[in-house]
């Protein structure tokens, strides 16, 4: 019996699968389930049960009444404690353990996002490569949970689609891979958001700055901009935006745009 205990390397990217995926595509079907059952040695249905030991101790299910398969909390537990405790921390090592557990190394995995700093070196290379590598798990978090939507527009093609941070990834280290600090935009709606040329009320309606209304005859506003005020984002799968994140970019951000 005790060589069926999963390890806690096995729970780390069984959990880092559970933050990508839907709560409905957590069987033991889909490829993705089946590919890291693969390289872990385990069934496609020990990892589906795995992933719905994780849906037992995420406070978004627990909110929602759905327990989830509550037989393995006690070993799940602890591992999204971590994440709670340290987010940064946890998902690179999960991508770490992915990486080796497929026998490549993060530099051969990411080569596509770590190209540019391949020369660096020590510490400052490893601090790049853990930004990188968590921007990445962050983007697909964020637009996993929006179904590959922008909240604003409903475009559907990833290439056009930022995850968006509330706070600023500079601005506040404990929150920037926090799912609920996310928001699915496409690039023209992300960059309108950050420069707060657009704000998102806690009712999760969007408002249109006093500097954007300005060009309001201009044919790229009626386009692109007019019809938006008040209009209610496409919501979330599992984590919606938090209220006082929403809250704190109107006072802050989106405020300096309505002087």
């Amino acid at each position: 019996m005790a060589a069926n205990l999963w390890t806690r390397e096995e729970l780390i990217v069984a959990f880092n699968l559970y933050l990508k995926l839907p709560f409905g595509k957590m069987h033991s079907r889909n490829a993705d389930v089946i590919h890291l059952a693969t390289i872990i040695g385990r069934t496609p249905n020990s990892v589906a049960f795995r992933l719905t030991n994780f849906a037992a101790v995420d406070p978004y299910h627990q909110q929602r009444g759905v327990k989830g398969m509550a037989g393995g909390k006690k070993q799940c537990q602890p591992i999204w404690d971590k994440f709670i405790e340290n987010k940064e921390q946890l998902l690179f090592e999960s991508e770490r353990i992915l990486a080796q557990k497929e026998h490549q190394t993060l530099e051969n995995k990411f080569e596509d996002l770590l190209f540019d700093i391949k020369d660096l070196k020590g510490e400052t290379k490893l601090r790049a490569v853990k930004v990188r590598i968590n921007q990445n798990i962050f983007r697909q978090i964020v637009l996993s949970n929006y179904s590959t939507k922008c909240a604003v527009s409903g475009i559907d093609v990833p290439d056009l689609l930022v995850a968006s941070h509330i706070l600023p990834w500079a601005s506040n280290e404990r929150e920037r891979l926090n799912p609920e600090n996310g928001i699915c935009l496409s690039s023209l709606y992300d960059k309108a958001f950050d420069k707060g040329l657009i704000g998102i009320t806690e009712r999760f309606e969007v408002l249109i700055s006093k500097d954007l209304k300005k060009n309001t005859a201009k044919e790229y506003y009626r386009k692109y901009f007019a019809e938006l005020e008040n209009k209610k984002i496409l919501l979330p799968i599992r984590y919606l935006p938090k209220k006082e994140f929403l809250q704190f970019h109107l006072d802050t951000v989106f405020s300096k745009r309505n002087g």
